[in-house]
């Protein structure tokens, strides 16, 4: 009786053992979990995302219900949002071998970009991200250094994640060329330098406007297509910056003769100065009929603006005129 007591609590501890050593093997990843557990997963949210290399750093925080970039400006919500999808989604697409590592890394000096992520004061993750274009995925990551390396991906995304971590301030910035209020404008002129005869201006004085030809005061135009056009420069919105473009490419694209200029003088004082330029087609080599090339004169880098967003303000002198 006594073996069999014995035989029965060796067999029950044995399973148990076996269950256990299941349950252990099932949660760890086939890589080593402290080298390969990439994904942040907050109780509740990821409240701070910091990139950092050997230059520079960059911080997204959430406070009060915004996310901010460095803690000053409002930054793009859906920016963010797919940051924040990256950083909780993320797993292993393959691991990458030393020989590949060395030549997609190490040779072409590519310098990694580090991330950490915090839930208030709590750090959820921290990992490295070589951006390479060697893959699909635009990445090779490592937890350390010194760490194994691998391709990583957000299932059901077949993108480049690895382009999303960027330092740069107005990558992450709201992509708003205006946002004016007609109370907050004193005057709007465009030149369009296609068609000097279509230009006009239109200046404020008191509770009335002024309407010119940036000659003459002229008389004879519908004040309710004037304000209205004045109410267009609430949210002008634009596409992207164009940060890919090299710095022989931008004064290219400078040096040409622009088709419009757009100048919004603000009731406190403030100019802000638009030039607009023609785009090429990349593949077809003719002018692009939905994009054009943007830059203000309060910034250095280029922009790219869609005529869907642009088309309201680049009005002609007639316009404003009953038929």
């Amino acid at each position: 009786m006594n073996k069999v007591i014995i035989r029965s609590l060796l067999l029950a501890l044995l399973l148990i053992i076996l269950l256990v050593l299941v349950l252990f093997l099932r949660g760890r990843s086939p890589f080593g979990k402290n080298q390969s557990s990439f994904a942040s997963e907050p109780k509740k949210e990821i409240t701070r995302i910091e990139f950092s290399d050997r230059k520079d750093r960059l911080s997204l925080i959430l406070k009060d219900g915004s996310w901010l970039v460095n803690g000053r400006q409002e930054a793009r919500k859906s920016g963010v949002m797919f940051m924040i999808r990256i950083l909780t989604e993320m797993k292993i697409k393959s691991p990458v071998s030393p020989e590949m590592l060395n030549a997609d890394v190490t040779e072409k000096g590519i310098l990694p970009v580090r991330v950490r992520v915090f839930e208030n004061k709590r750090l959820l993750k921290s990992f490295y991200v070589y951006k390479t274009g060697s893959n699909r995925y635009g990445n090779i990551m490592k937890i350390r250094e010194r760490g194994k390396p691998f391709i990583v991906h957000v299932p059901g995304y077949e993108g480049d994640i690895g382009s999303g971590f960027i330092l740069n301030e107005l990558y992450w910035q709201q992509y708003i060329v205006f946002n004016l209020l007609p109370s907050e404008i004193s005057s709007v002129t465009l030149e369009n330098l296609a068609d000097p005869a279509a230009s006009f201006s239109i200046r404020r004085r008191n509770y009335s406007y002024i309407f010119s030809d940036l000659r003459t005061d002229l008389s004879g135009w519908d004040s309710v297509r004037v304000s209205r056009y004045i109410s267009y420069f609430t949210w002008i919105p634009f596409e992207k910056y164009a940060l890919d473009i090299n710095e022989n490419e931008k004064k290219k694209i400078e040096s040409e003769s622009p088709v419009y200029r757009i100048k919004v003088k603000k009731t406190e004082g403030e100019e802000l100065i638009l030039t607009l330029w023609r785009m090429l087609n990349s593949e077809k080599q003719i002018i692009d009929t939905d994009r054009l090339w943007a830059k203000t004169d309060n910034r250095e880098e280029l922009f790219i603006i869609r005529y869907f967003d642009i088309d309201p303000v680049l009005k002609e002198l007639s316009y404003f005129f009953p038929e």
